[in-house]
Order: C-alpha cells, then sequence, then structure tokens
C-alpha cells in the first residue's frame, strides 16, 4: 500500500479517516464521498494493525458491500475478503446458522422472503376463518413487521393495551392472534423470515450472555452504511456488539431518512452522541455530483426539516440551469408534457434520446408515460420490473431446493406439491394441511408416515402423495 494512499481525500474526510479515539459519526451530504470515506476508514484500520478479520462493516444493499470488499483489495489483496463484510442480514443469518439450536432451529433453517411471507400469512389465516378482505395481507405483514423491528414478540404484542386498542380502531382485533399462529407456524417450518434475522440475534444475545461475548471478542471494530436507515433492532445490536469498546464508525445522512414506514428510526442518528458518548461528528458537506444550483434547491429544502443536524452542503461544480417546476393537472397530461419536452430539447441541443431519463415515483406511473413517449415515436427502455428471484420459475426451483435442505418447510412443500401437475388439488392439500395441524407435524412428516396420516385418503391420491414423498426422499438423498 502506497504511503500517500490518503491523498485523494479532501481535509474533511481524511479528519474522519484518520480519527481513531471513540466512536465517530460522519454525516455525509448527498455526493460528497461517504462510500470512500467507508472504503479508506478500513484500509487505514488495517494499515494501522487491526486484523481484517476482526473488522465488521454493515450495508444495506449486496451491491454496497461488494463495491467496498473490491475496492479494499485493490489495495491489500485477498486479505480484503477476510473482512465480516455484508448487509445487515446476511451478517447476522450467518451468526443464527451458527447458533440455531439455542433458539429451537436447526442451521438449515428456511429464509422466508416477502412473498414467502404473505403466502404462509394466508395460509394462516384461512386455517384460523380470517376474512382475507377484511385483514388484507399487506397490511397484516406490514403489522407484525413493525412489531419485530420493534423487538416486539408475539406474548408482549397480545399483552399490550395500546397496540390492542390500534388494531380494533383498524377493525384487524385479532392481530395478535395471527402474530402467534404465524410464529408458532414459522417454528414448525424450521424458518425465519427476514425480519426474524434481526429479531432473533436480539433474543439469541439476550439470553445468551456467552454468545454476545464470542461474537463482542470477534470484533475490534464495528462500520455501519446508511445509518440514518436503521431500525430499533439494528441499532440494540450495534449496541451489544460493542459494549464500552467504543470503536464504533457510522455513515450516514439524518436529510436522506426516508424509511420510517419501514421501521427507520432517525432517533438513533440524531441520539448517536448520547448512545456511543465520547462520540466526534464529522461532516462531510462538499457535494461532487450535482450543480451548485440543485445544492442550493436541496439545501433550502433540508432547512424545514424539525429534527436535523446542521449542514450547509455546497458545491465547486458549475451553477447550471434553473429547475423548473411544472404542474399538470393528471398523471396523463404529465406524461405528454415530459414528451414534448423530451422533443424540443433534442431538436434544439441535437441530443440523442439516450441522454434523457425519466424518474417516476410507483411502477403504476410507467403506463401514462410508455403511451406518451409512443405517441411521439420516442423510443424508450424501462428499468426495473419483475426481480429475477421473484419470476414464478426461478421461486419453483428454489422451492426444490429449499426443500431437499430443510424438509420441514411448508412453504416450499405447498408451492411445488403440484408443480408440475401431479393430479393432487387444493382439496387434498387443505385435508393435509388439516393433518399437519392437528398433529403439530410438518407436511413432510405426514407424507413421509403414509400409514399413520393417509390411510382415509383414497387409492389413487394415496400413490400420487407416495410417489411425490418418494422424489423428495431421492433428491435428498442425492443432495447428502
Amino acid at each position: 500500500m502506497s504511503a500517500d494512499y490518503l491523498s485523494s481525500l479532501n481535509d474533511s474526510q481524511k479528519a474522519a479517516v484518520l480519527y481513531n479515539d471513540g466512536p465517530a459519526l460522519v454525516i455525509a451530504g448527498a455526493g460528497s464521498g461517504k462510500t470512500r470515506v467507508l472504503v479508506y476508514k478500513l484500509l487505514h484500520l488495517i494499515r494501522s494493525g487491526y486484523d481484517p478479520r476482526k473488522l465488521m462493516a454493515l450495508t444495506f444493499t449486496n451491491k454496497a458491500s461488494r463495491e467496498m470488499k473490491e475496492r479494499v483489495a485493490v489495495e491489500i489483496g485477498r486479505d480484503a475478503y477476510k473482512m465480516q463484510m455484508g448487509t445487515f442480514h446476511s451478517v447476522f443469518s450467518r451468526i443464527l446458522r451458527e447458533n440455531a439450536d439455542r433458539l429451537g432451529y436447526t442451521s438449515d433453517f428456511s429464509i422466508y422472503d416477502t412473498n414467502d411471507t404473505k403466502s404462509l400469512l394466508r395460509h394462516v389465516m384461512k386455517r384460523m376463518n380470517i376474512d382475507d378482505k377484511v385483514y388484507r395481507i399487506n397490511a397484516v405483514q406490514h403489522r407484525i413487521s413493525m412489531a419485530k423491528n420493534q423487538l416486539i414478540s408475539p406474548e408482549s404484542y397480545a399483552a399490550n393495551k395500546e397496540l390492542a386498542r390500534y388494531d380494533i380502531d383498524c377493525r384487524m382485533p385479532r392481530m395478535s392472534e395471527i402474530y402467534a399462529h404465524y410464529a408458532v407456524s414459522c417454528k414448525q417450518n424450521n424458518a425465519m423470515d427476514f425480519d426474524d434475522l434481526l429479531f432473533k440475534v436480539n433474543i439469541l444475545f439476550r439470553d445468551y450472555p456467552d454468545v454476545l461475548k464470542e461474537y463482542r471478542d470477534r470484533i475490534d471494530y464495528l462500520l455501519i452504511d446508511e445509518y440514518q436507515d436503521t431500525n430499533f433492532a439494528q441499532y440494540l445490536i450495534a449496541r451489544q456488539l460493542m459494549g464500552e469498546k467504543g470503536k464504533v464508525f457510522v455513515v450516514g445522512d439524518d436529510a436522506q431518512s426516508i424509511y420510517s414506514f419501514r421501521g427507520a428510526k432517525l432517533e438513533n442518528i440524531l441520539g448517536f452522541s448520547q448512545s456511543f458518548p465520547g462520540s466526534k461528528l464529522f461532516k462531510l458537506e462538499e457535494n461532487y455530483r450535482s450543480t451548485q444550483c440543485i445544492v442550493n434547491a436541496a439545501n433550502s429544502l433540508i432547512a424545514h426539516n424539525e429534527g436535523r443536524i446542521p449542514k450547509q452542503v455546497y458545491s465547486m461544480n458549475q451553477a447550471g440551469e434553473p429547475i423548473r417546476l411544472v404542474g399538470c393537472l393528471s398523471g396523463y397530461l404529465e406524461a405528454y408534457t415530459v414528451a414534448e419536452a423530451v422533443m424540443e430539447r433534442r431538436l434544439q441541443e441535437h441530443c440523442a434520446y439516450s441522454d434523457f431519463a425519466i424518474l417516476y415515483r410507483t411502477n403504476a406511473q410507467s403506463r401514462p408515460f410508455e403511451e406518451a413517449l409512443r405517441k411521439h415515436n420516442i423510443p424508450f427502455r424501462i428499468y426495473g420490473g419483475l426481480s429475477f428471484y421473484s419470476r414464478k420459475e426461478v421461486k419453483d426451483v428454489l422451492a426444490y431446493f429449499r426443500l431437499i435442505v430443510n424438509p420441514n418447510d411448508d412453504e416450499a412443500l405447498r408451492r411445488i406439491i403440484n408443480y408440475p401437475k401431479r393430479g393432487i388439488g387444493d382439496t387434498t392439500i387443505t385435508r393435509l394441511n388439516e393433518i399437519a395441524h392437528r398433529t403439530s407435524s410438518s407436511l413432510w412428516s405426514v407424507l413421509s408416515d403414509p400409514a399413520t396420516f393417509l390411510a382415509d385418503f383414497n387409492a389413487a391420491t394415496q400413490r400420487r402423495l407416495t410417489d411425490f414423498a418418494d422424489l423428495l426422499a431421492q433428491l435428498r438423498e442425492a443432495e447428502y
């Protein structure tokens, strides 16, 4: 590593990287180089003698984690891949797999995504004779997610009178029952959802001090990206992991906290100095990305925020064109106005169509823009849409793999029991679910013991079910 590896940093960035006398909060305005600061902080710690294996860096996206790891690797080589770096969920899932038995799981537990969670909730509510037109599945899933992010267990939820009143006001008085049944079903399936990966780690650290001490001893320095997006569960894990060490370095921007609807707590970043006594504040205020005109507009809006850490972002770039604010009476009029602006700008400045980008807030808005662009013969490409792993055929294949690893995963089994078609209909599946629920067994246990559980089915159905069970058994034997 070259001796002048910090020479590319500005004074504010360098001060944050070099500071090592206690907890540090770096407030990084948009485009101010926060990723660069995190990367160089890791480089500086390693250069100062820290063992890469005892550095933990937590991010919110795999892309951010991968980018930081690759940039550190350019300077120090393969040692960069020894760091404990990843998203909150990926890092904590590894901790849970190492200690799954403490919580009554096996290390091959399944991890349910949002679609799996909603599917299981529908099954639970159907079993409880709860109308999903009254208890909207998105609302139910959101309530349970928010409870877990606040570390509220099903038992605590049921005992909380304020939550009970809120659920009554929302016309969902049985919400606590659903949460309790859902938690039991997850446990029976040997599965955790994404929120459990945070919720269960907190339980693990709370109930098993020896495990907490073990992981504390594994970490000499904790770095957290996008700290303004952390929820209470993530904040508490950080507090527990570092104890009194004080070796905490977090980067974020209170003005970019927009995820309160999914549990993010602005108080985490605003109250950092109270949570980590003796901390020092650094501000990155030079924006390298935008024109001064855009920066000024952003500053004027941010100034109205009630809870904030004061900063004055500036740019050394050109002033840039003034921002135009255009009001339209409808979504379709808005789309046609934008299309006409593209045509006008292209004729005036001879721009390529690829020089233009249209950003909209929700997927539902894409339709008017598509129609308007087609009417004007403007070629376009839509980015985003359905994730690869959300496609039906991909989720079906993954369900087979999940069952090979964890045969008690009822959600995966229900997904592929009749895919491809095997003549196993909804009535049969409903009866299997009832048997499994009545006997507190997994569907796999029911299918694996036909003499006990399948005697009441007709011969043809028994044959189909046992053929399916044999197929899964063969797949599992091939795996192991």
